[in-house]
């Protein structure tokens, strides 16, 4: 064999080794970010949540607003009428919620649990409530609490692969924003005039936007609190791949983008709330923290910027992920109270005059 081949040989294995393992390292990255069960075994998704938990704001104020909400919902939980749902995606994966009912009077009507007001026309009301990346239908109970006290029936699901909901990979929101139709569906069955509220964080939150950026998105949908959302799925893992796994975002994310597709049968790009708002025609009240470490404030500027529905925008100072609500709860859940009543409540009719 001559030099010259040798040469070219060696050049060749040395290129074929080098493919494979960027491969390998693509596939590995995929895994680690999407897959639960793997980042489990790796540990990342214990270091993510840690890491996302460190990036947080850790003042008094929010410490203590936090530890009440969490006693509070405690309380609640120990007397609230709830039940497990399931139901199976197209792919065949089980999905599980939990639903809380509104609290009822002894004779049946449907109160308001926070003053105990008759609101028997409130029965139409409902609320999907969504949780974020590696996060699970548990954490969002403070919120359903709050919808339960405004008299509306509540379902928290656990998003695909995450909490007891089956599935593969993590869908950034976009094969969640077709799982929860199914949701939508349940409700629909349960009561053919609901008013559906979808209010998302993060992850969560991205997934309502998607679902109201479809065609066919069910009218019955009337509003959308999207809370600390991101304008898209690959532009957060361009900024999120540097700050986890310390690599740069070019060429990985374009990569990893073919490795789901071919893995996970869906393309990162297409998870885009950016693009489903501006097909929106659904009131969406977007919030966010000006502190907020994980998902730029910027994202929900650009997103209120680009929607063509109806929309408000609640930049809650001093706020990290995921905590305005605990930073200002009296703006927080004020401003979400307003405008469902602009959205929601006068398509029933007023307390005040069921009272009469």
């Amino acid at each position: 064999m001559t030099r010259k081949r040798k040469i070219f040989t060696a050049l060749c294995i040395i290129i074929f080794l080098s493919a494979a393992l960027y491969v390998i390292l693509v596939n590995f990255l995929v895994s680690a970010a999407l897959v639960p069960s793997f980042m489990r075994k790796l540990k990342s998704f214990q270091r993510i949540t840690d890491e996302s938990y460190a990036a947080q704001v850790q003042t008094s104020d929010i410490q203590v607003n936090r530890q009440l909400a969490l006693n509070e919902t405690e309380e609640w939980l120990a007397a609230a009428e709830s039940r497990t749902l399931r139901a199976v995606t197209a792919d065949g994966y089980t999905l599980v919620a939990t639903e809380f009912d509104p609290p009822v009077t002894e004779n049946g009507v449907y109160t308001n649990s926070a003053d105990n007001t008759a609101a028997s026309s409130d029965t139409h009301k409902w609320a999907l409530v969504l949780h974020g990346y590696t996060g699970w239908k548990e954490e969002m109970y403070p919120f359903a609490r709050w919808y339960h006290s405004m008299g509306y029936h509540v379902i928290v699901p656990d998003l695909r692969c995450q909490g007891e909901s089956e599935g593969d990979f993590i869908g950034m929101g976009l094969t969640d924003h077709y799982d929860c139709n199914l949701w939508i569906d349940y409700i629909l069955r349960q009561d053919a005039d609901a008013r559906i509220v979808i209010h998302g964080q993060s992850m969560g939150a991205a997934t309502a936007l998607m679902m109201t950026g479809e065609e066919d998105v069910s009218e019955h949908i009337a509003a959308v609190i999207s809370d600390s959302a991101y304008t898209d799925a690959y532009s957060m893992f361009g900024d999120k791949i540097k700050d986890w796994f310390y690599l740069p975002a070019f060429p990985l994310v374009d990569s990893a983008r073919l490795a789901l597709l071919m893995r996970g049968g869906y393309d990162l790009s297409d998870a885009s709330a950016i693009d489903a708002v501006a097909r929106s025609h659904t009131p969406t009240l977007f919030i966010h923290g000006s502190a907020d470490a994980m998902i730029a404030v910027q994202m929900s500027k650009d997103l209120y910027a680009a929607a063509s529905c109806p929309k408000e925008l609640l930049i809650i100072d001093g706020a990290g992920h995921g905590q305005p609500q605990d930073k200002d709860p009296e703006a927080y859940y004020g401003t979400i109270q307003a405008f469902l009543a602009k959205y929601v409540h006068p398509y029933f009719p007023d307390e005040e005059s069921q009272e009469k």
